[in-house]
């Protein structure tokens, strides 16, 4: 004959998973702010709706039956989903205003973000969002640091003091004037030699990067122009004034004359999503990276179309 389940309280249930876990009923009590004869009371009642004996007891306090063991088990597993419960419906009342600030560089703004936040807001229309887009990857990093934003796009490596998820790596290529006639073959850095080389002003991330390559493989770099805007860069290179060196999504969109080449030795940034390691998160926060992952998952975008987002 079976049990009437309506008689089994969750207080029962968590009666008797303090009793297995001090071994007394005292102390059970103690634990859950009740007396003794309380503790006692709801454990009698349980093994008589059960009909059977959960623990032996003795001067020496409780041990568990070995069907008492077995229902241990299921009354952590249902006090478990009690508190998945709980976890759900308190993300959800997080989720109904609040505030998410990103910071970005120019690329990740005007490729990534914009289908992002669409669906974001879609998704959660009382959290609002705002972005500022920053030059290079310094700026996402200092307002991070300084509390201005939650989220920021930035480029490895970062302090102790950031947690950062890859998300995918962007190529860095050579970019040549329409007029230019270039060997049938892969190209040598004697070949970049022989044009005007147009970079980013030196304190640049991407300008840094591109030297710090340079000085690994011992190569000299001089550039003719330093220029801060990506399409005027492009622009140069149009009208043939020299070559430039930029990652494919920062390079978007190119003319259709524009030629683009990969380095002799590849080089790559490593373009993460990062938060304040010891920051106190709220709901909202989590409910955008879990957008950006899902985005990223299904992107049709060429450059992005094999992202190692590895956000857990």
């Amino acid at each position: 004959m079976g049990i009437n389940r309506d008689n089994i309280k969750l207080s029962q249930l968590r009666t008797l998973v303090a009793v297995a876990e001090s071994g007394n009923f005292g102390e059970a009590g103690i634990h859950l702010g009740v007396s003794q004869s309380a503790v006692s009371h709801a454990i009698a009642t349980l093994e008589a709706d059960l009909g059977v004996v959960l623990f032996v007891r003795g001067r020496h306090g409780a041990r568990l039956t070995p069907v008492g063991e077995k229902i241990l088990r299921h009354a952590q597993a249902m006090l478990g989903l009690l508190e998945a419960i709980d976890r759900e419906a308190a993300l959800a009342k997080g989720l109904q205003g609040g505030e998410v600030r990103v910071a970005s560089f120019r690329s990740i703004a005007t490729h990534v973000l914009p289908e992002v936040i669409a669906d974001f807001r879609k998704t959660y229309p009382a959290i609002a969002l705002s972005l500022t887009e920053y030059r290079g990857d310094y700026g996402s990093e200092h307002a991070l640091r300084e509390g201005r934003v939650d989220v920021g796009f930035t480029c490895l490596p970062l302090g102790d003091e950031f947690e950062s998820w890859e998300l995918f790596r962007d190529e860095y290529v050579v970019l040549f004037p329409p007029t230019v006639t270039l060997p049938d073959r892969p190209l040598t850095w004697e070949d970049l030699a022989a044009y005007p080389m147009i970079l980013p002003p030196e304190t640049d991330y991407c300008s840094v990067l591109i030297r710090d390559h340079f000085a690994r493989l011992q190569l000299p770099l001089s550039a003719a122009y330093h220029i801060t805007e990506d399409s005027t860069i492009v622009g140069m290179v149009m009208r043939g004034l020299g070559i430039t060196i930029m990652t494919r999504l920062a390079a978007e969109p190119l003319p259709a004359q524009i030629q683009v080449r990969p380095l002799p030795t590849p080089l790559e940034r490593v373009i993460c999503v990062t938060v304040l390691a010891n920051a106190l998160h709220p709901p909202a926060v989590y409910a955008f990276l879990d957008t950006l992952k899902a985005h990223l998952k299904n992107t049709s975008h060429p450059l992005l179309k094999r992202p190692v987002y590895a956000l857990s």
